[in-house]
């Protein structure tokens, strides 16, 4: 079940983080209300009829990956899947959960893999995932040695995702997601050593207040991990799409590495540096077993691939690394 006891009492000796104690417990409890989530009591189900199995070993560094078939019998297994597969979709993984295969949307490893050469160390670091989705990042960073990992995600589905998988990784592992929006911080935290904001911005109205909340999490010297879509262009260029991209309806700004570097610097970060910038593949995003509604295929046009549907360049992601003043 989703149950945040660990994680209270871990912030009580986080001094940053203490005063958001007074409110957090009612934000949650409004974050994970079935009125707001109607489906919310099938996915808690889910979660409770979930088999006991002991997983006989956790891999967090090279993949995410618990246990083998041999730790549990094949009614489990069976009970296993059947559960996992009442919280579909799955976007953001692969997971390997008692060698039953969790094929999903994303290759989140990829990106990882991506992202992991440019990060500042991760030791015992306090890390914030920005709009997490299922948390799949969240352990890889506590695989990369970080001391605690909060996600926030205002999808309950993508929470219950999380803790249906820490039921077998570890109810006191020091990672948690809360079913939040960055809104929902308090302001000028200045907490975090490390802040994840992938694939974020481009759903968010006002991009540079975004970059602006995501400044306030960070201690002074703290690193910004930003993934985003971008453009092809010179500095000031940015699409903004007057109706869907790539069937998308909330996208809103789509800058050039040059522009995006720009906002960072102009929302008080420094040193932003443009380190990864990948197309989009098939083989990074697609339609699963585990994924069954559109993806990427569907997203583009089938007469001319390089573009959307819509006739806006197809996705491209960079990653900007940068340093909170």
């Amino acid at each position: 079940m989703i149950d945040y006891t660990h994680l209270y009492a871990a912030l009580l000796h986080i001094p940053a983080l203490r005063p958001w104690l007074t409110q957090l417990p009612e934000q949650v409890a409004a974050g994970l209300s079935p009125h707001r989530w109607g489906d919310l009591p099938d996915w808690q189900a889910a979660l409770a009829s979930l088999p006991d199995i002991t997983p006989s070993y956790i891999e967090l560094v090279d993949k995410v990956r618990i246990g083998c078939s041999a730790d549990a019998s094949e009614a489990q297994l069976q009970q296993l899947e059947q559960q996992l597969r009442k919280l579909h979709p799955w976007r953001k993984g692969p997971w390997e959960v008692f060698d039953i295969y969790i094929d999903t949307e994303w290759r989140s490893d990829w990106k990882w893999e991506r992202v992991l050469p440019h990060l500042a160390p991760l030791e015992n670091r306090l890390v914030l995932d920005v709009g997490c989705g299922n948390g799949y990042h969240c352990w890889r960073a506590l695989g990369a040695g970080a001391r605690r990992v909060i996600g926030i995600d205002p999808s309950a589905k993508y929470v219950a995702q999380f803790y249906a998988l820490k039921k077998y990784l570890g109810e006191e592992q020091p990672a948690d997601i809360l079913p939040l929006g960055i809104e929902a911080l308090p302001p000028n935290l200045q907490a975090f050593d490390t802040t994840f904001s992938m694939g974020v911005l481009y759903h968010r109205r006002s991009p540079l207040d975004h970059l602006r909340e995501l400044r306030e999490t960070l201690r002074p010297g703290g690193q910004l991990v930003l993934e985003t879509l971008v453009i092809d262009g010179e500095l000031g260029d940015c699409l903004v799409p007057e109706g869907r991209y790539g069937k998308m309806r909330n996208v809103w700004f789509i800058p050039s590495c040059a522009t995006l570097e720009s906002w960072l610097r102009k929302c008080g970060f420094e040193d932003p540096v443009t380190v990864d910038v990948n197309a989009t593949s098939f083989g990074e995003q697609r339609r699963t077993e585990w994924m069954r509604f559109e993806s990427l295929a569907d997203f583009l046009d089938p007469e001319s691939p390089n573009q959307t549907v819509e006739g806006h360049p197809p996705p491209k992601r960079a990653v900007v690394v940068a340093k909170a003043p």
